[in-house]
């Protein structure tokens, strides 16, 4: 009863919606990009991000750094917003640049694993999160597709766990080994990665975990833990922005 309503024509209803999910897309690339810098000028993006929210014309939201969107609706909204652009003669520059960042920071989350564990032949690696998003199962454009792709392409061994997306994800790679819990996919693995921002791997037992890992290399990509705490604990720690 309270949503409000435009009535509007056809075209204009149209890139409302190309033109909203662009925008929050555009959102995360460039915290996306402040992450890159962060980690270059020894700053924190979580609390760049805070004090950009506090700002009412910018707003808390979608400034969330990670390994880049996915889903249904950005990937397919901005390239469909450039696809009318460039039949009708105009080049959208902010969201092509928009869909090459992110592009880039799958691309720079693989790199950042690569350069940790050097020779990836064999290595024994656990993802934890599949899905685009916590509490869907949809794997659409997700960027797990991207990192497991990479990492299997370059030998290495992955056991997999998310709470609701392995089904969608065995159909695409049929021959990870996929686990029942995430201490299970953790076990004996040369690194973790953590992907999907799942309520339940927020509150991993991170002593367990340590026990379970053959080498303490634990890369969050969703920026769920502490990296001070997780450096006391003993881990070797990799985050997006905060690698202070």
């Amino acid at each position: 009863i309270e949503t409000p309503f435009v009535i509007t024509n056809i075209e204009t209803a149209e890139l409302i919606k190309y033109a909203s999910n662009s925008f929050l897309a555009a959102k995360i690339s460039f915290i996306n990009e402040m992450a890159i810098l962060c980690d270059k000028v020894g700053a924190d993006v979580h609390v760049v991000a805070k004090a950009m929210g506090l700002d009412k014309r910018i707003g808390p939201k979608f400034l969330h750094p990670g390994p880049g969107y996915g889903g249904s609706c950005f990937p397919k909204d901005t390239k469909a917003l450039l696809n009318i652009a460039k039949h009708l003669g105009i080049n959208l520059l902010i969201v092509e640049a928009t869909i090459k960042v992110n592009e880039r920071q799958k691309e720079i989350m693989v790199n950042m694993i690569k350069k940790v564990l050097k020779n990836l032949k064999d290595k024994k690696i656990g993802i934890l999160g599949l899905s685009f998003k916590p509490n869907t199962n949809d794997i659409r454009e997700a960027p797990s597709i991207y990192i497991i792709k990479h990492l299997l392409k370059d030998g290495a061994i992955l056991q997999a766990y998310d709470p609701v997306a392995m089904d969608e994800m065995k159909k695409i790679f049929p021959d990870i080994n996929y686990k029942n819990n995430a201490y299970d996919a953790i076990k004996d693995c040369h690194a973790l990665v953590l992907i999907t921002e799942w309520n339940q791997f927020r509150n991993l037992d991170l002593e367990k975990v340590k026990n379970l890992m053959k080498e303490l290399n634990f890369f969050d990509l969703r920026n769920i833990y502490e990296p001070i705490k997780m450096k006391n604990l003993g881990f070797n720690y990799y985050c997006v922005g905060r690698n202070l």
